[in-house]
């Protein structure tokens, strides 16, 4: 694909592929594929092998699908790649003279794993970017507070990038120094500002300490990914409502950056579709499912040049709408966001729970701080099948006499759940707080 002019397609969409016909797009998709296949087979050490072991050629690729006769790509590939080729991997589709950036993963479960970017990806990826952003609201005019990190990371860049593209004038805050963040959003006076969803309620958190109301601040617009947050009811009221500012989900992974983000309407993200070929598939049976059921979602590249994937696992449960939405946008949103990842799910007592749902009904406490841990040990399995009876929650209570809170949050979780919660309350700042992303699993 072409790069385009930085200007927008209209006074609220930025590319007129946003309002492609289902056909058009899934005509598009077709093309693409069949380029990038045949692109990824040449290019690509591992793919290469993949497409010969499964009998697979490219040039044979005749409708999206056929797709399904590939085997998934996971996390674990990537490693062992990057293990079988140090140090960028066998996923590598390029000479690493043609690269130009390179990224980190957290490192947070394992060692930080490198992802290549031509110059074509990061333009591809700014204007993506842009899309989203301008989307949501940002304009030529606005100031931008970015908060992501960029040491490492990928989304400080991204961010960056994208709302330079679109005009605005940026703050490369960064995700260090919180009286410098504050005291920069009062003097400057940013429109929007960009985080993770614990950093913006850290910072949120932190003001109100000094005696400052964000709520009255310049910001408009709390734009947040690298962890659940936007999607969630309860965290979305609760951070709204410390900055008096409508919150957007930004979804996007190391991997495939971007994925979707929200639009103006707050109706979840909608997906690159010019960008990706999506799966929603059973996480059991890896069976495709149809819109309104949740499933994994899986991701192929249509142009990515440097580290292409190929039916990429992201592990994210989610739920796929591909109806036209009321402002005319046509690319599939996912309903909720991401509801949680599907090796985060937790089995108790035969009941499927993951974190975000928890985090719904903890942030709409209004007795709570923004801080909890769901903590896992082996007292809470059952002695013969080994399967979890119950969970301990650590949560911070905003209010030190507040001494119903325990009960109230067992209660609470119980009735919307249907699980049964040990709730250890502990007083406000006793949990890790963190400007990254936050780790809410504890094992034990």
């Amino acid at each position: 694909m072409t790069e385009r002019a930085s200007t927008p397609y209209s006074e609220t969409i930025w590319d007129e592929v946003e309002t492609w016909s289902r056909d058009r797009i899934e005509a598009f998709q077709t093309d693409a594929l069949k380029r990038q296949l045949a692109s990824v087979a040449e290019r690509s050490a591992h793919y290469s092998k993949v497409f010969a072991d499964c009998g697979f050629d490219p040039r044979d690729f005749r409708s999206l699908e056929e797709i399904r006769n590939l085997p998934l790509s996971r996390k674990a590939d990537y490693v062992k790649g990057l293990a079988e080729d140090p140090p960028f991997g066998t996923f590598r589709a390029v000479d690493i003279a043609d690269a130009v950036r390179v990224h980190y993963s957290s490192g947070t479960t394992a060692r930080p794993a490198p992802v290549l970017w031509t110059d074509h990806d990061i333009n591809r990826w700014a204007d993506l970017y842009a899309r989203y952003l301008y989307a949501q609201g940002l304009r030529r005019s606005d100031v931008f507070h970015c908060m992501f990190g960029y040491s490492w990371f990928v989304g400080g860049l991204g961010a960056t990038m994208a709302a330079q593209r679109v005009g605005a004038l940026v703050i490369p805050g960064g995700s260090v120094d919180t009286e410098r963040q504050i005291d920069t959003i009062l003097e400057y006076r940013p429109r929007c500002v960009i985080g993770t969803p614990s950093f913006m309620a850290h910072i949120a958190e932190a003001a109100l300490r000094r005696g400052v109301d964000l709520a009255s601040s310049s910001v408009e617009m709390v734009c947040v990914g690298g962890e659940p947050g936007a999607s969630i009811p309860g965290t979305r009221e609760r951070i709204e409502g410390y900055w008096g500012a409508r919150m957007f989900d930004c979804y996007g992974a190391l991997e495939c950056q971007p994925i979707g983000w929200d639009t103006a309407a707050q109706l979840g993200p909608t997906l690159a579709e010019d960008f990706i070929h999506v799966e929603v598939l059973d996480p059991d049976t890896d069976d495709p499912v149809p819109d309104g059921t949740p499933g994994v979602l899986v991701l192929t590249h249509l142009d990515k040049q440097a580290c292409p994937l190929v039916r990429w696992w992201t592990g994210d449960i989610v739920v796929r709408d591909s109806s036209m939405a009321a402002d005319g946008r046509t690319h599939a949103r996912l309903s909720g966001g991401v509801q949680g990842r599907a090796d985060d799910m937790l089995i108790v007592r035969g009941v499927n729970l993951f974190p975000s749902a928890v985090e719904d009904v903890v942030r709409a406490h209004s007795g709570t701080t923004n801080e909890y841990a769901l903590v896992i040990d082996d007292s809470m399995k059952d002695p013969n099948t080994g399967m979890l009876r119950t969970v301990t929650l650590r949560v911070e209570r905003s209010n030190p006499s507040d001494n119903g809170l325990g009960e109230a949050l067992k209660s609470a979780l119980k009735a919307k759940l249907n699980v049964s919660f040990n709730v250890e309350v502990l007083e406000a700042g006793s949990l890790p707080r963190t400007v990254h992303k936050a780790k809410r699993v504890l094992k034990e």
